[in-house]
């Protein structure tokens, strides 16, 4: 395992009572990386001094803002710490860090200004019918109304460059702001890549916030979020 000798590579996580899992994820995490950011969308629990503990730098929201506030959060503070590589990953152990740098490479040797995670070209495990089902829908939806060419409509795993980052930023604070991104890329016409990735659904992050029912309401907030635009 080797890690990736670049400095301006900054990862963003956004996390919400991750207090179980965050300090595995951050440690891991440095076995490839150097900066890590972790921001702590007001969490009850010890998430932000345990992320702190595990070497991440911490930013914390003073009140829950949701995924897409502490996304932009991060990125905005990596772009003034001097980054010109944001990888954005999920803070409950779903992704693999081994796999940045492939990522890495592949933006690197595009025309790109992104690179978008897809479990649906990698490898996928424990993941639902009724999931699949919904993920589906939802594709279909952005694949109608934004016309743009994807398979996976929400992958919190993404590498952007910064001259993306500049000249985007999230507005929807919650789960929508997935959409965001593929409507940027929509109108703009931003050249982006797709990369197989491994989503594992562990224990954890079924019960945290992968439920049919979960999954429904990150549905239905995608959808309201091209509804209100």
């Amino acid at each position: 395992m080797h890690k990736i000798n670049k400095p301006n590579v900054w990862v963003v996580i956004a996390a919400f009572e991750e207090g179980s899992v965050i300090a595995e994820t951050v440690t891991t995490l440095l076995q490839h990386v150097d900066n890590i950011i972790v921001v702590d969308d007001c969490s009850r629990d010890k998430t932000a001094a345990i992320a702190f503990a595990a070497g991440a730098h911490v930013l914390s929201h003073p009140i829950n803002l949701g995924q897409g506030a502490a996304l932009q959060t991060g990125i905005t503070y990596a772009l003034q710490q001097g980054g010109e590589t944001i990888v954005t990953f999920d803070a409950d152990g779903q992704h693999d860090a081994r796999e940045i740098a492939p990522m890495l490479e592949a933006l690197e040797t595009s025309d790109a200004d992104l690179v978008l995670g897809s479990r649906f070209l990698g490898k996928t495990k424990n993941i639902s019918t009724r999931r699949r089902l919904l993920l589906g829908a939802a594709l279909f939806y952005t694949r109608v109304t934004a016309r743009i060419k994807i398979t996976d409509v929400h992958n919190g795993f993404r590498v952007l460059t910064r001259k993306f980052c500049e000249t985007f930023e999230f507005q929807q604070n919650r789960m929508a702001h997935a959409s965001e991104i593929l409507d940027h890329i929509a109108v703009h016409r931003t050249p982006f890549i797709e990369f197989p990735v491994t989503i594992t659904y562990t224990d954890y992050s079924i019960r945290k916030g992968q439920k049919g029912i979960n999954a429904i309401r990150i549905l239905m907030e995608l959808l309201m979020g091209r509804i209100s635009k």
